[in-house]
């Protein structure tokens, strides 16, 4: 189920929030537990019980944990639920991708077409993070099954994340505060998260979509391709982000953020400060550093970025060219540590070039079929391979687009939010605001609505993760 669905909007959530909002407040995580549950059996329905094994585990390993941490044994037990608990990821999302790779080497082993459970490679990375949290001492085994169940299968954030950690809302799954302005909050946040994913996001999804199925393609179209799924994949994901964290705030959780305008950074060290957030500090936090980090030898510190990097790529995907995109980063890092921020430091113009141009190549390689198709696309955006400048096709789709291309770029800055702050801390502006705001909202959702009833292209990237 999508949260961009009229089925979600309309039918799910509204009467999951009356029930939680009538139900006392030692009933609220049943509530959302079971609502959880059924949002996920309504999209996987066989594979609840793989997501419900794997809560058990954990649950089962967390207290196993916190009981002998202070036993010489204890990290063997941790070794070992990590390794059962990605178990399941492994075999699901990875073994197709292992048999096929023996074959071409001359193996002759059945693919055996293993299904994707939706969203196991976020709720594996909570449980992994929830299991090591305990061990470290910095968070308390839950011992309510239910409460660690909600945690994990809490369905704002279950299918596309943010990867939220057990400590982020350990006080709040037994205690948490409701408020008519936290609930505002959610709503508006929510909204705009649904707006940027159906009114921009499937918009330019359109766009990649007939770039696709050209007979007519030319080095203007090529580089439209690229800005258009640019913009596309950070407003597929920072929207569905903004209506989990809406979504958390509704129900007294507050997620912790996982965008900030990241095609404003000034370098690719920047850039994944500011992308996907809550990846990039799982990864840190339980990887970078117990390999050793920045703290150890310049030879070290760059196989532990790429250690990193490519499993960053082949969380993605199991694909070669997920690999490649994540190895590609690991590259510019490792030269941004050597030599190169501290030119990029020296001019603001050429470091924002620098990192959209790369950021650009990083996802053609992110979204191709495969890395053959990726150098084709490369050669187009370059001109290389006979390709004309300019086809007619193209010009018609830059006219057809060109609008919400423009309407993307504006939206990928703060330009918006600081208007809005501008007006709002006028007392005048602030009066206007607060009256407008619910009457602006209602007829985003009017509009969001009439898209979705239309039947308007409505894919979400992010499942395929």
């Amino acid at each position: 189920m999508l949260f961009s669905s009229i089925t979600f909007l309309y039918y799910f959530l509204p009467n999951t929030l009356l029930i939680y909002a009538l139900m006392p407040q030692r009933f609220k995580n049943s509530v959302l537990l079971v609502a959880s549950l059924l949002f996920y059996a309504w999209g996987e329905p066989k594979y609840i019980v793989l997501m419900l094994l794997s809560i058990l585990i954990g649950y089962g390993f967390g207290l196993w944990i916190e009981q002998c941490r202070h036993k010489p044994y204890a990290k063997y037990v941790l070794m070992a639920s990590i390794l059962i608990c990605s178990s399941f990821l492994v075999f699901f999302k990875y073994t197709d991708f292992l048999i096929t790779n023996l074959n071409s080497l001359g193996f002759q082993f059945n693919v055996l077409k293993v299904g994707l459970p939706i969203g196991i490679s976020f709720y594996t990375f909570q449980i992994i993070s929830y299991l090591i949290d305990v061990y470290r001492k910095d968070v308390k085994a839950q011992k309510n099954v239910f409460y660690l169940a909600t945690y994990i299968a809490m369905f704002p954030q279950l299918i596309a994340g943010p990867i939220v950690r057990y400590s982020d809302i350990e006080k709040e799954l037994s205690e948490r505060t409701y408020s008519l302005s936290q609930c505002a909050s959610g709503i508006r946040r929510f909204t705009i998260g649904l707006a940027k994913k159906v009114l921009i996001a499937n918009v330019l999804a359109e766009l990649c979509s007939i770039f696709r199925t050209t007979s007519d393609p030319s080095v203007l179209y090529y580089w439209m391709y690229a800005i258009g799924f640019t913009f596309h994949i950070y407003f597929d994901f920072s929207g569905y982000s903004d209506m989990a964290i809406g979504l958390g705030e509704i129900f007294g959780f507050h997620f912790p953020e996982n965008f900030r305008y990241p095609y404003l950074s000034s370098s690719i060290t920047e850039f994944w400060r500011r992308w996907h957030i809550s990846l990039g500090s799982w990864f840190r936090d339980y990887v970078y550093i117990p390999l050793g980090g920045n703290r150890v030898k310049k030879a070290r510190q760059f196989f532990n970025i790429l250690t990193v990097w490519m499993l960053t790529g082949f969380w993605h995907g199991a694909a070669w060219n997920f690999i490649v995109w994540g190895l590609f980063f690991a590259i510019l890092l490792m030269i941004e540590k050597v030599w190169l921020l501290k030119y990029l430091k020296k001019s603001r113009v050429f470091s924002h070039i620098y990192v959209l141009f790369f950021v650009m190549i990083s996802f053609i390689i992110f979204n191709a079929q495969d890395m053959g198709q990726a150098f084709l696309d490369i050669k187009g955006l370059l001109g290389v391979g006979g390709v004309p400048l300019v086809s007619a096709q193209a010009l018609y789709c830059l006219y057809s687009f060109f609008v919400i291309l423009f309407i993307a770029v504006i939206g990928a800055t703060p330009a918006v939010q600081y208007g809005i702050k501008i007006v709002y801390n006028r007392p005048l502006g602030r009066k206007i605001l607060e009256r407008v705001e619910p009457f602006v909202l209602m007829v985003v959702l009017l509009v969001i609505t009439a898209y979705l009833i239309d039947g308007s292209f409505n894919p979400f990237l992010y499942f395929r993760f």
